[in-house]
């Protein structure tokens, strides 16, 4: 079928070609036609045309792993193939008919013809593919940079959940606990307690509360002093003696501690002494549980402000290098521990602070410590060291994974390069890396065998 200057003037880039430079397209072009389930090129194919979709859909799709992911689907009007002052030589992916279609095709044999006699024609293509060179980067950044965001989201998540479950668990039973207040208030009020004893017994329990010790016993040694406080409790008259002796233990009040108590006070006062004092402990416990639990929670949430650097302008600014790193392990903790991971920090004092776009430079540290996790098997070792290196700060990051392959050390850096599966990767993790460096004038680095693989970065300080 033949298609004339009308029909390429629908194309938005075309419609200020002067005619005859269109009409010189068509008579150097040919039209091929394709049928649904073929492929205009498959992976490694010279590319050799410039192509322009008249009518149907393509899709074009890469190949990672044995999977296929979308990159971009094509309709009718769409240029696509090689364009002028390309460096396009083979096709990266699949380029497959999903519905009947007719493409024209100009071989690049005649480019030169085009950029000496068609000025228009040329510039519109040359826009088109920088056009196309744009939108693809910044849907694939955007793609990666969606891919941090959910592993952290991931990884936050998991990392509030904890404490939040914590809190959810102590409000419920500190709900339970202060249920059986009324009962217990009755039977305290019932007795007849001198106010020497009751002197001592507060001095003692809020003494422990004020300077709680640090319980540093082993199981063993918990176990030995459990069966201990139950049988002294038993003996002495205690219902239910186990119910008492885990919160006595964790503030160290064992069967000495409580045999004290009992002689401060009257043999009729000591059961229900001991049953108040369980009940101060209990919701002391309960309630430095939920205060745990919320300073984990404050805790993560200014590391997210750190590692993303809100409420700030997008400027560099003098920065700690170490603030932003120890933020990122943070948000990749739950990786850590999923692997058992062992993590060696060693971190320089006082090392000099860089002006640095604080969001950006986190990227850096994610990427980097994120691949560093995926590359190691269970219980590996990753080591970051931070020190001075004459005018620059290094910063290196070392684990004990797979390695790199030496077939692919010198792409590792290059667009949609990726060894990942699909959904793993989009190949632009380490390009963005690198971007970054090189926007704060600095330098990456990678060495690799198998069982040790280093990224250097250095940053300028000035």
């Amino acid at each position: 079928m033949k298609y004339s200057i009308k029909d390429l003037k629908k194309i938005p880039d075309f419609v200020n070609v002067p005619d005859q430079q269109l009409q010189w397209l068509i008579d150097k072009s040919y039209i091929q036609t394709f049928k649904q389930g073929e492929y205009v090129l498959k992976k490694g194919e010279p590319i050799d045309n410039l192509s322009i979709i008249l009518k149907g859909y393509i899709d074009l799709k890469i190949q990672q792993n044995g999977n296929y992911k979308l990159i971009k689907k094509m309709g009718p009007n769409t240029i696509g193939g090689v364009l002028p002052f390309s460096r396009l030589s083979s096709s990266i992916g699949y380029s497959e008919v999903i519905e009947d279609s007719e493409i024209l095709f100009l071989n690049k044999s005649f480019f030169r013809e085009m950029v000496a006699n068609h000025y228009e024609l040329t510039e519109s293509l040359v826009h088109h593919m920088t056009s196309r060179v744009r939108e693809l980067t910044r849907d694939n950044v955007q793609s990666e940079k969606m891919m941090a965001l959910g592993k952290l989201s991931a990884g936050l998540a998991h990392e509030l959940n904890n404490p939040a479950s914590a809190m959810q668990r102590s409000a419920k039973a500190l709900k339970k606990h202060l249920s059986h207040v009324p009962e217990k208030f009755k039977r305290i009020m019932s007795i007849d307690v001198s106010e020497e004893e009751i002197d001592t017994i507060n001095n003692l329990i809020f003494d422990r509360i004020n300077n709680r010790p640090e319980n540093n016993m082993k199981l063993t040694e918990r176990l030995e002093k459990e069966d201990e406080l139950e049988l002294w409790l038993e003996e002495h008259g205690v219902e239910n003696a186990f119910e008492y002796t885990e919160t006595f233990l964790d503030f160290c009040m064992d069967a000495t501690v409580i045999s004290e108590i009992h002689n401060n006070s009257q043999n009729d006062n000591f059961l229900e002494a001991i049953e108040w004092i369980e009940d101060v402990l209990t919701t002391e416990k309960i309630i430095d549980e939920i205060d745990e639990a919320s300073d984990r929670i404050s805790s993560l949430v200014k590391s997210i402000k750190s590692y993303t650097h809100m409420d700030q302008t997008p400027e560099k600014i003098n920065t700690d290098i170490h603030v932003g790193i120890k933020s990122t392990l943070i948000m990749l903790n739950h990786k850590f521990k999923r692997k058992n991971i062992a993590l060696e920090k060693h971190f320089e004092k006082d090392l000099p602070q860089p002006k640095l776009f604080v969001s950006e430079i986190n990227q850096v540290w994610t990427n980097l410590i994120d691949n560093a996790i995926d590359a190691m098997d269970h219980s590996g070792k990753l080591i970051i060291t931070t020190s001075k290196d004459n005018n620059f700060i290094k910063i290196t990051i070392t684990d004990n994974g797979h390695g790199i392959p030496e077939e692919h050390i010198n792409q590792i850096f290059d667009p949609f390069f990726t060894t990942k599966s699909i959904g793993k990767g989009t190949g632009m993790g380490l390009e963005v890396v690198q971007r970054i460096i090189n926007q704060h004038n600095g330098e990456i680095k990678v060495t690799s065998k198998k069982g040790e693989t280093t990224f250097t970065v250095c940053l300028p300080i000035l």
